[in-house]
């Protein structure tokens, strides 16, 4: 690749950048507060309200107003990332703790979770908060790809100076093309359940902030397989 394309790229992304910063800090002031306000007055209603299907009505509007205002949040971490907290990270036991998490989702659709962590492993530096969040964008995609019964494996492993994380899924398998724009939040073109909303989107930039690289491979019609790589210094800067 020349350096005049990757001039170009660049400016691409910090355009797109740009643009979602904007879209953004727009959508915060001016929706987020008129959803406070709607999840506020249906919790209100629910508090006196007997009729089974009524409450189903609030429930429902509650919940898509929550689910907006996490849109609006992803949406505000993706254009403008909270300031690390660097400080010694444990991968192996950042990686069991979004396992847990999802473990009930995972059982209540029959999949599998496996985890396989080379021994002896050492600390990077990197900000654990971010890190688990990006982990479990990843993972919770390919629980959504799988939908029912199917296995997630999760191997981190140490390659010279980085280390490796690799979520690989039974799922369907990716495309070229949407490989290509997995982790773009403003391609559209994503299939099968995969990558969805800003979760892919959001580990790219947190992953990215760290010094480290994501990218998807897929592995034929069946399987997917994303992979995150991390330095040994992540989160120094």
């Amino acid at each position: 690749m020349s350096d005049s394309t990757e001039s170009f790229e660049e400016r691409l992304q910090r355009a797109k950048l740009d643009a979602m910063k904007e879209l953004a800090y727009g959508a915060s002031h001016e929706i987020n507060n008129p959803l406070a306000n709607i999840s506020a007055r249906a919790q209100t209603l629910l508090r006196d309200e007997r009729d089974p299907e009524r409450r189903r009505a609030l429930e429902a509007i509650n919940q898509q107003a929550l689910r907006a205002h996490e849109m609006i949040s992803d949406l505000m971490l993706f254009a403008r990332p909270p300031r690390l907290d660097a400080r010694p990270v444990d991968l192996t036991a950042v990686i069991e703790q979004v396992v847990a998490e999802v473990s009930a989702e995972c059982s209540r659709r029959g999949i599998e979770t496996l985890i396989d962590a080379d021994g002896a492993l050492p600390e990077i530096a990197g900000d654990p908060v971010q890190l688990a969040v990006a982990v479990k964008a990843v993972i919770v995609n390919s629980i959504e790809a799988i939908g029912q019964g199917g296995r997630v494996e999760v191997a981190i492993k140490r390659l010279e100076d980085v280390l490796r994380i690799e979520v690989r899924d039974t799922g369907p398998g990716i495309s070229p093309e949407v490989r290509t724009h997995m982790f773009d939040p403003f391609y559209s073109g994503r299939e099968a359940g995969r990558g969805l909303g800003f979760g892919l989107p959001k580990a790219w930039r947190i992953v990215t902030a760290h010094g480290g690289q994501i990218w998807a491979e897929s592995a034929g019609d069946e399987g997917a397989l994303i992979v995150i790589e991390l330095p040994s210094g992540a989160g120094r800067s």
